[in-house]
């Protein structure tokens, strides 16, 4: 008991260190912080899931749980080695542990916001229609979006956060690192999401854990097949328009950093 008591005690202290960790922390990595931080991310993930699912029911709530922090860890997991060679590849002076420890602490943050926000988001689940209702499906669309925006929120602050992490170590391509690190990590997160799902729980479809065609097909190929919707099936316009954005996000990303001290 007396552990526990200095457990809490110790966590308010544990989580603003989470939230505003010293950048010489990474050049210090002791087993227990990683194992903190991975503990601080899922049960911060976990929580928020478990709101996201709970509108579809309480069932669902608790596979999300199970879902969202497995995600998470399964993207830095298989992406550990391209990360540490992307920021090798960029300038940069972390090594491959010290560019896991980086992203997991970005994780966490993220983990501590969303679980901050889900008595909210649990409310928001309480209070809305029921997956039966008449107008479940305009309600799941109106579920979707706000948590859509909530998750896009908690990932730019914990970006940022990740940002001023690497800067503050000294990391001269601090800026090209991170959206390296970024766009590496969605691609596959993107299709673990996809393999997955569901996550919100579609009214018209029965709870599970994932779904029986979770292996068929991939993440990129419902995007194609969406853009091929909005362009009636117009092939050539189609790549067009992915090509566009392709090419505007690599200009926007690739931007050379100014002003920015060296340390």
């Amino acid at each position: 008991m007396s552990a526990l008591r200095l457990s809490m005690k110790r966590f308010p202290h544990y989580l603003n260190r989470v939230l505003r960790p010293d950048a010489n922390w990474l050049r210090n990595l002791p087993t227990n912080r990683a194992w903190g931080l991975v503990m601080v991310a899922s049960v911060g993930f976990a929580t928020y899931g478990f709101t996201v699912g709970a509108w579809r029911a309480p069932e669902m709530g608790g596979y999300v749980a199970i879902k969202m922090p497995l995600l998470v860890m399964l993207t830095l997991g298989c992406n550990g080695l391209l990360n540490g060679l992307l920021g090798m590849l960029l300038h940069g002076t972390l090594s491959f542990r010290q560019s896991l420890m980086a992203l997991l602490w970005a994780n966490a943050t993220a983990g501590v916001l969303l679980a901050s926000i889900a008595p909210i988001t649990l409310g928001l689940a309480w209070n809305a229609p029921a997956p039966d209702a008449a107008n479940a499906v305009s309600a799941h669309a109106g579920y979707l979006l706000t948590h859509t925006i909530l998750m896009a929120a908690v990932g730019i602050f914990s970006n940022l956060h990740l940002y001023r992490l690497l800067h503050g170590n000294g990391e001269r391509g601090s800026l090209p690192t991170l959206f390296a690190w970024l766009a590496g990590n969605g691609l596959l997160g993107a299709q673990f999401s996809y393999i997955l799902r569901p996550f919100f729980g579609s009214p018209n479809l029965k709870v599970a854990f994932i779904r029986e065609d979770a292996f068929e097909g991939t993440f990129y190929e419902s995007v194609w097949r969406s853009v091929l919707h909005i362009t009636d099936g117009k092939e050539m316009e189609s790549a067009v328009v992915l090509l566009f954005s392709l090419v505007a996000l690599i200009i926007f990303h690739t931007r050379p950093e100014k002003n920015l001290p060296n340390k």
